[in-house]
C-alpha cells in the first residue's frame, strides 16, 4: 500500500499488521461500549419506571421521576456518537489493510479523528460541570451555620 502526495510514503507490513491489531481492538471496545451504552439506557428506563410507579407522596416537590429517564436518554445518545466514529474506525481500517484501499484508510483515520475530538469535548464538558459544583458547594458553605 503506497500513500502518495508531496513526499511518497509507503505503509510496511509491520505498520499494515499494527493498523490491523488496532482494528481488531477498537472493534471489541467499540462493540462493549455499545453494550454498555445500551445497558446503561435499560438502567434508566428502570430507574424512571420504578420512580414513577413507587411514588412516596403525590407532592410535586422535588426532582420528576421522568426526568431520570430523560437525562440517561439524552447522555446514552451523546454517548453514542463517539463509539459509533469508533466502530466505523475499526471497520474500515480492516477493510483498508485487506483491500490497500488508501481512501478507506484515510476515512477511518478521519473517524478516529472526530472520535478523540469529541471524547475531548465531553471531557472538557464534565469538568468544567465539576468545577461548577466544587464552586458552588464551597460557596454555599457560607450560608451553612453550626455544622457538627
Amino acid at each position: 500500500m503506497e500513500i502518495t502526495g508531496d513526499r511518497k510514503k509507503e505503509i510496511s507490513p509491520e505498520m499494515l499488521k499494527d493498523l490491523k491489531t488496532t482494528g481488531k481492538w477498537t472493534m471489541f471496545i467499540s462493540i462493549m461500549s455499545f453494550i454498555g451504552t445500551c445497558a446503561f439506557l435499560v438502567t434508566g428506563l428502570i430507574t424512571g419506571i420504578f420512580l414513577s410507579v413507587f411514588k412516596t407522596s403525590d407532592s410535586s416537590r422535588g426532582f420528576p421521576e421522568w426526568l431520570a429517564f430523560i437525562i440517561i436518554a439524552l447522555l446514552t445518545m451523546v454517548f453514542l456518537f463517539p463509539v459509533f466514529y469508533l466502530f466505523r474506525f475499526s471497520k474500515l481500517t480492516a477493510e483498508a489493510t485487506v483491500t490497500g484501499d488508501v481512501q478507506k484508510l484515510e476515512k477511518a483515520f478521519k473517524n478516529l479523528k472526530r472520535y478523540y475530538v469529541f471524547t475531548g469535548i465531553i471531557t472538557i464538558t464534565f469538568l468544567a460541570i465539576y468545577l461548577f459544583v466544587i464552586v458552588a458547594t464551597t460557596a454555599s458553605m457560607a450560608f451553612v451555620k453550626d455544622i457538627g
